[in-house]
């Protein structure tokens, strides 16, 4: 019996192998993972495109060069790793079926949800920042020293481990094996899941040490204006699933439908895929951020790297 979005309550066979198999795609993600190349090579390469000059180099200019920095450099901050987990939200968006216009409304239904609880996070945040942001451990630009966490990646320790230990519980809950928490309150509120997931990626923010990011977040707490820090940190969320969004889109409207009635057929199909889909992104999320971060800090002896990370 289906208790929320996120549990349709048709569990799949050898759950276990499901969650054994995830988590070891989400620890690999975390060997083969690099920050140079997702940040650097695309995130950059992205904005300076967007932007028409190099994002790094140039100065923010005004509250409206701001807002647009925002907007762009969220988009070029899909593919972190302080964002990949996002992906993880919109699995059970890939069971629509019926008409075109059908799966296009139904696709775009939760993308709208997870704005209501992405939006008013990030907005908070974006006036937090603009009233004391300059006193707060992300506006820090002093180099890690190995051997000790700066305030600024206990944050992000925190944060993004807070966040991958809930989607792997998610995930955990998709399958049947723990108790879905939003089995009571999906009664009344059917939309809560996905205002929730919203709730977590407007949450990155908090985390985040991207460089695009912080670069905009220094700019919204030295102008100590609230609203161009809410304005900015919202555009920011906003971008971060804009091609999350469009992907899912495109998925529901022209594949003509097979995708979802392959999955429709067995209903146990979707349950697998939103497990998987949370479980990898959480165990990445919280090995990379928790473990590999404290290896990266030199804190504990040894995490396992590709070459190229």
């Amino acid at each position: 019996m289906a208790t929320s979005s996120f549990v349709n309550g048709h569990f799949p066979d050898r759950r276990g192998l499901i969650v054994l198999l995830s988590s070891i795609a989400g620890f690999l993600l975390t060997v083969v993972w690099s920050a140079q190349f997702v940040d650097s090579t695309i995130g950059d390469s992205v904005a300076n495109t967007l932007l028409g000059h190099d994002a790094k180099e140039t100065p923010i200019q005004g509250i409206a060069a701001g807002i647009a920095f925002a907007f762009v450099s969220g988009i070029a901050g899909t593919f972190t790793a302080c964002n990949i987990a996002a992906f993880g939200a919109v699995a059970p968006m890939l069971g629509s079926t019926g008409s075109r216009w059908a799966k296009l409304a139904a696709t775009l239904k939760p993308v709208g949800w997870l704005a209501v609880g992405m939006i008013p996070v990030s907005a908070l945040y974006g006036v937090l920042v603009g009233i004391v942001g300059t006193r707060m451990p992300q506006f820090a630009t002093a180099a890690n020293v190995p051997g000790t966490l700066s305030s600024r990646s206990i944050q992000s320790l925190i944060v993004f481990g807070v966040i991958g230990l809930v989607m792997v519980y998610m995930g955990l809950a998709a399958l049947g094996l723990v108790r879905d928490p939003f089995r009571k309150i999906a009664k009344r509120f059917p939309n809560a899941p996905m205002v929730f997931m919203g709730v977590l990626i407007g949450g990155f923010l908090i985390g985040r040490p991207f460089g695009l990011f912080r670069q905009m977040f220094r700019d919204a707490a030295e102008s100590h204006n609230p609203l161009y820090g809410a304005a900015a940190f919202t555009l920011q969320s906003v971008g971060n699933i804009v091609i999350m969004a469009i992907l899912f889109l495109v998925l529901a409207y022209f594949t003509g439908g097979r995708l979802q009635r392959w999955l429709s057929a067995k209903p146990s199909r979707i349950a697998t895929v939103t497990a998987v889909a949370l479980i990898v992104a959480g165990v990445f999320t919280f090995m990379y951020w928790d473990i590999r971060m404290l290896a990266r800090r030199e804190i504990i002896p040894w995490y396992p790297t590709a070459p190229w990370s």
